[in-house]
């Protein structure tokens, strides 16, 4: 199978009851998925994390608040025969972030890191379910319901 190399960001806010985590969704495809994208010649993450969101979301990467978790591969969401390789930043949404699509970018949309009961309304790159998630969601701050919420 042939790699796809890229950068990609696990954008935070708080939610209630835990966070919610920034997807998108890009034009002509089906599934949701990190915001970040492939390196352009020999950028390194940072430079590739900036210049995509900034493309893609019209946000701006500030790599001294963001904590790399590591590098981790799946089968490429939109590329049949393709394994994806990616490294991976997390970082907390600034007050006011309001991302704005752009480039490639059909929809984005924020899901709730404490809703681990059955699957997510909206279908998500392999990449999130079999690595991401579980992750992010062990780490995710969460409180249990009062009895009688």
């Amino acid at each position: 199978m042939s790699r796809i190399r890229v950068a990609a960001l696990a954008l935070v806010r708080p939610d209630a009851g835990g966070e919610a985590l920034l997807v998108v969704r890009k034009r002509g495809s089906s599934r949701f998925m990190l915001p970040g994208g492939k390196f352009e010649d020999r950028e390194s993450d940072a430079a590739c994390l900036a210049r995509e969101l900034r493309e893609e979301l019209g946000l701006t990467f500030d790599p001294e608040a963001a904590v790399r978790l590591g590098r981790f591969e799946a089968e490429a969401a939109n590329e049949p025969g393709h394994v994806v390789e990616a490294t991976v930043y997390r970082q907390a949404a600034g007050a006011g972030l309001n991302p704005v699509c752009g480039a490639e970018i059909e929809e984005t949309a924020w899901l709730a890191l404490n809703d681990t009961v059955g699957e997510p309304a909206m279908p998500l790159a392999p990449l999130l379910t079999q690595e991401l998630l579980p992750r992010l969601r062990a780490a995710s701050p969460s409180r249990s319901p009062s009895p009688g919420a």
